[in-house]
């Protein structure tokens, strides 16, 4: 089967086709809005490829004119789509693609016709495809393989236009759209395939790593309060328990609501909930660079630092406890006061486990719980330790 304009015309058809079904069966199951989008501009190129084959038949507006407009359409809704993934707001000023489009309704037929009409067609696609790409710049942030592979597809297809538009005005160079003549326009069906397979790959690539990375996320973090679970915890522990030194001591704070069970009781498990979302607030408020914050389950936190000598706790520890016996007291009134009891335990040498780290701590919780509660006992294992500390 030769590669005639119709039969790449039927080959791209069929390739757009596929990535708009695909690209919308992905939207329905992880509702992406990009995906959306893209998959509306292979839907437009589809169509727009269908009435191109009309111009055989003497359609030379639906086939030439409409044809390529919907060309223009659907890179405009590639670069809708990169701009949603990137949350990039556009301007208004990309609007203009249309009212420059629709200007061409007004230029007569005349011998340099279709010179300018694939002029102005390839100055535009290259422009929305050059911005899409320029949008999937890293900015600082590491890009997914994905991403990184449509923004170079998208380039060196906007590239590719670019010398169409060259080509274009070039003297001499035999440009004829209504019968697919001239050798820019052959490259141009090639290309064209070729790209929608690139960008279609690329951009499925692209969403399912941010996908497979926000279930990542979501299978680190606690879904309530969405600080670290306990698993994702003793994954990210011991890179921090590496810098732990004489110089640099550790620490690992336990932190216990005293009295949570009232809140519960009296208000409903809302409420209580609602109590575990704002302390888990109050802990990202006062956490340290570099430190870990991890909700452990029922009314259990941790809290995991470097750097931090025992001025440093205390003073963390009452940040926290005088921030949320306050906020308690105001948001839910019980009897007997809801507070915070916390046990640290301060070390100099990493550790064997976390598991042991949290042990140790425990401890120092229950100790402080029966000191009076609303206090945090703090236990020194370095190698200047001094008495275990207590503070109301």
């Amino acid at each position: 089967m030769a590669l005639d304009p119709p039969t790449m015309l039927t080959i791209t058809i069929a390739l757009a086709a596929a990535a708009a079904l695909y690209l919308a069966i992905e939207w329905r199951s992880v509702r992406e809005p990009s995906l959306l989008f893209w998959s509306a501009g292979f839907a437009t190129i589809t169509v727009g490829c269908t009435l191109a084959l009309l111009r055989s038949s003497g359609l030379l507006l639906i086939g030439i004119w409409f044809a390529n407009g919907l060309l223009v359409t659907a890179h405009w809704l590639f670069l809708l789509g990169v701009g949603r993934f990137t949350q990039t707001q556009l301007s208004r000023g990309w609007y203009l693609v249309f009212v420059v489009w629709l200007a061409l309704l007004v230029v007569p037929e005349e011998p340099q016709w279709s010179k300018l009409m694939l002029l102005v067609n390839s100055l535009l696609v290259a422009l929305l495809a050059l911005k899409a790409s320029a949008l999937l710049r890293p900015h600082g942030k590491s890009l997914s393989v994905g991403a990184v592979q449509l923004r170079y597809v998208l380039l060196m297809h906007g590239l590719f236009y670019v010398a169409k538009a060259i080509t274009a005005v070039v003297p001499g160079t035999l440009i004829d759209l209504a019968a697919f003549r001239g050798q820019i326009i052959q490259i141009s069906l090639v290309e064209g395939a070729m790209a929608i397979m690139l960008i279609a790959l690329s951009m499925t690539g692209t969403e399912r790593y941010r996908r497979e990375k926000r279930i990542a996320r979501l299978a680190a973090r606690d879904p309530l309060t969405a600080l670290y679970n306990r698993r994702a915890l003793e994954v990210r522990a011991p890179r921090l328990l590496e810098d732990v030194s004489a110089t640099r001591p550790g620490a690992l704070l336990l932190i216990d609501i005293d009295n949570f069970k009232l809140v519960n009781d009296l208000f409903g498990h809302s409420a209580g909930d609602r109590l575990l979302v704002d302390l888990s607030e109050m802990i990202r408020a006062v956490l340290p660079t570099g430190a870990l914050a991890a909700r452990l389950g029922g009314d259990e936190f941790v809290i995991l630092l470097n750097n931090a000598p025992t001025e440093r706790i205390l003073a963390l520890g009452g940040a926290l406890r005088e921030q949320f016996r306050q906020a308690a007291a105001q948001l839910f009134p019980t009897p007997a006061p809801v507070t915070l009891s916390i046990g640290a335990n301060l070390f100099d040498q990493p550790p064997g486990s976390l598991t042991a780290l949290i042990e140790q701590s425990d401890s120092a919780l229950y100790a402080s719980k029966r000191g009076g509660r609303d206090s945090i006992r703090v236990v020194d294992r370095t190698a200047a330790a001094g008495e275990p500390l207590h503070t109301p």
